[in-house]
This record gives C-alpha cells, sequence and structure tokens, in this order.
C-alpha cells in the first residue's frame, strides 16, 4: 500500500507547484475578480502543501538541523523578495512594510509555531522534551536581533522610528554577522544540541522509518521547494490587493495586511513544525520556529537596507509601544520554557495566548 501512496504524493506534489506558478504569471499585476482571487488561493494553499513535502524530503535527506535551516533560509529570501517588490511599487505607503512583516513574523514563529508545536508534543507524551542548549541559544540571538533592528530605533536622536544612515549600516551588518554565527554554531560546531532528543534526554538517531532518498530525488525535492515557495508569496502577493481592499473596507489597520501575508507565507514551516512534533521530535519543530524568526530579521533587515539606496521613503524600523511589550513578554516566558528542556501543556497555552493577544491587537490596536 506504501507505493501507490508515494506514486500519488509524488506526482500531486510535482503538478501542484508548476500549476500555481502557471496560475501566479496570469494573475500577476492584474485586477482580479472574487472567483479567480479564490482560485488563486486554492493555489497557494496547495503550494504550501506540496512545500512542506519537499522540506520534508529534504530534511530526510542532510538530517537536522540542515532540513529546518533550508526551509527556514529558503522562505525568508523569497519574502525578502516580496518585501522589496511591495516596497518598491508602493513607496511611502509600504514605509513600515518591513518592520510589520518581521515583527509578525517573530510573533508567529517564536509564539504561534512553538506554542502550537509544544501543546502537540504535550498532548500525544505528556511532556514536550527538547535541548535546552540548542534553544537557549536560538532564542538569545532572536531577542538580540529584535532588539537592535527593531527596539533601539525608538531610542537613538533621529527623527521618528527610524535609523540613520549609518545606524542602519550597523544594524544590518551586526544582524548578518549574528546570523551567520549561529548558523556555524547550529551546523557545526555544536550540531548536537540541536538534534532531537528521546524523553530520556538522549539525542535520537536519525529517523530510520525509510531509506533517505538518493542524491537526484534530493535536487529534485529542492528545486520544487524553490518553485512552491515562489507560488507561496507570489500568490500571496498577487491577491494582496483584494486583502488590502477587503481591510480598508472592514476599517482595520493597514498593518492587518502584512500579518496575513506572513501568516501565508509561514504556513509551510508551521505545517512542517507541528507534523514533526506529532513525531516527537519537538527540538525539530523549535528549529523551524526560532530558526525561521532569526532568518526573518538577519536576512531581511540587510536586504532592506541595501534596497533603501534605491527605495523612496522613509524606513519605519521602530516598534510601537504595545508592540515592544508583547517582544519583551515572548522573550521572558519564552527563556521560562526553554530553561528546563520539558515542556507541558500549560508553556504552550501561554505562546498561544501570546500569540492570540498579538493578533487581536493588529485587528483592534
Amino acid at each position: 500500500m506504501r507505493a501507490p501512496s508515494r506514486v500519488l504524493a509524488a506526482q500531486w506534489t510535482t503538478v501542484v507547484p508548476v500549476v500555481a506558478v502557471v496560475a501566479l504569471i496570469f494573475s500577476w499585476g492584474r485586477d482580479l475578480p472574487v472567483l479567480v482571487v479564490v482560485l488563486v488561493a486554492l493555489c497557494l494553499a496547495g503550494a504550501v502543501l506540496a512545500a512542506v513535502h519537499h522540506a520534508e524530503v529534504i530534511a530526510h535527506r542532510v538530517g537536522e538541523p540542515f532540513g529546518s535551516l533550508v526551509l527556514a533560509v529558503a522562505v525568508t529570501v523569497i519574502e525578502v523578495a516580496l518585501i522589496v517588490t511591495l516596497m518598491a511599487d508602493g513607496g511611502s505607503k509600504y514605509s513600515s512594510l518591513a518592520r510589520d512583516t518581521v515583527f509578525a513574523a517573530v510573533m508567529i514563529t517564536c509564539n504561534g509555531i512553538v506554542g502550537l508545536s509544544l501543546l502537540v508534543g504535550a498532548v500525544r507524551r505528556g511532556v514536550a522534551v527538547f535541548n535546552a542548549e540548542g534553544s537557549g541559544t536560538a532564542l538569545s540571538a532572536v531577542a538580540a536581533l529584535a532588539t537592535l533592528t527593531m527596539v533601539l530605533p525608538r531610542f537613538t536622536k533621529t527623527p521618528g522610528p527610524e535609523f540613520s544612515g549609518p545606524q542602519l549600516a550597523f544594524a544590518a551588518i551586526a544582524s548578518l554577522c549574528l546570523y551567520g554565527l549561529f548558523v556555524a554554531v547550529q551546523t557545526v560546531r555544536h550540531r548536537d544540541y540541536f538534534l532531537p532528543v528521546t524523553q530520556e534526554g538522549e539525542i535520537q538517531d536519525e529517523e530510520g522509518h525509510a531509506p533517505p532518498p538518493g542524491r537526484r530525488a534530493a535536487l529534485f525535492s529542492l528545486g520544487l521547494l524553490l518553485v512552491a515557495l515562489i507560488a507561496v508569496v507570489g500568490n500571496a502577493k498577487a491577491i494582496s490587493p483584494a486583502l488590502e481592499s477587503g481591510v480598508a473596507s472592514a476599517g482595520l489597520p493597514h498593518a492587518v495586511v502584512g500579518v496575513v501575508i506572513a501568516l501565508l507565507v509561514l504556513l509551510p514551516e508551521t505545517l512542517a513544525a507541528v507534523r514533526a512534533a506529532r513525531r516527537d521530535r519537538i527540538q525539530t519543530s523549535l528549529n523551524l520556529g526560532l530558526g525561521s524568526a532569526m532568518a526573518s530579521i538577519g536576512l531581511t533587515i540587510p536586504a532592506i537596507a541595501l534596497a533603501s539606496v534605491w527605495l523612496s521613503g522613509p524606513l519605519l524600523l521602530g516598534l510601537g509601544a504595545t508592540h515592544m511589550v508583547l517582544l519583551a513578554l515572548t522573550v521572558a516566558v519564552g527563556a521560562l520554557t526553554i530553561v528546563p528542556g520539558r515542556a507541558t501543556l500549560m508553556q504552550g497555552g501561554i505562546h498561544l495566548a501570546i500569540f492570540a493577544a498579538f493578533v487581536f491587537l493588529a485587528v483592534s490596536p
């Protein structure tokens, strides 16, 4: 029975990304009627599921933590392209888009993905177990990156919530250096800190329920992963005008658009993290969540800093008071969750409550 199911999975996960890209080509830059928006949204959802499948194929081939790193970086690179494209098209209208999207990504990953993964793991085993050394390293890097890039702009002498040119250059270089250092620690120096552990705290062996795919199959999945992610981000941009119109007609803040797009873009990582948690690989879920938060800051801010040379309008990076409180609460609760290396339903529920507060305050500030 496994062979037919594998053939079926290979067929639809190959066809759907291509169909989604075709839908992207025909919908790009056009005013879409409601029916077409629905069809594009369905293609987007299919591309998300295909991306998760191909990411898991690659992860099975290269092992952890390289598998989660591939998905996090791939999603973030294409997310950066989406932000730069929107900022170039919208000018000053999107001056705060980078900040809104990056902060939404931090809240989604550090509270939504982490909380949901801990909840799923605790429901299955009673206690979700992970490696405190690796997760603590990731959380400290997220806290430092978020503070340097999104909190400090509020406390400099530059008017408004933005950096001066030299300050922005420093923030960009510091972000790249911290992210590069983390990747080196995660993949080379202390790779064992980021491997899944058993209930007894021992490092799990690589999943042995099936042999890893061959090199050709892994490269094929890598190509389709990139195609699927381009389709996800591109189709999210294609339906963003309809989202903007809906948000405006509902009288909601413009920042809600950034939150919705971030939710769509991060769907592949969310689904992959939950599936890993269901297999009692909580560390993989945390690698995806915290690693995506780091990649979102460490790659987006330098790219936007470089793009600001030719982009018109201000680049607003400083968070408001409400968001700074949510960020501080996220870091404090995250530290208390990670230090023991074990979490129950309570910790998962707390993170999800913070995420719910973020979404609610985005809609009703």
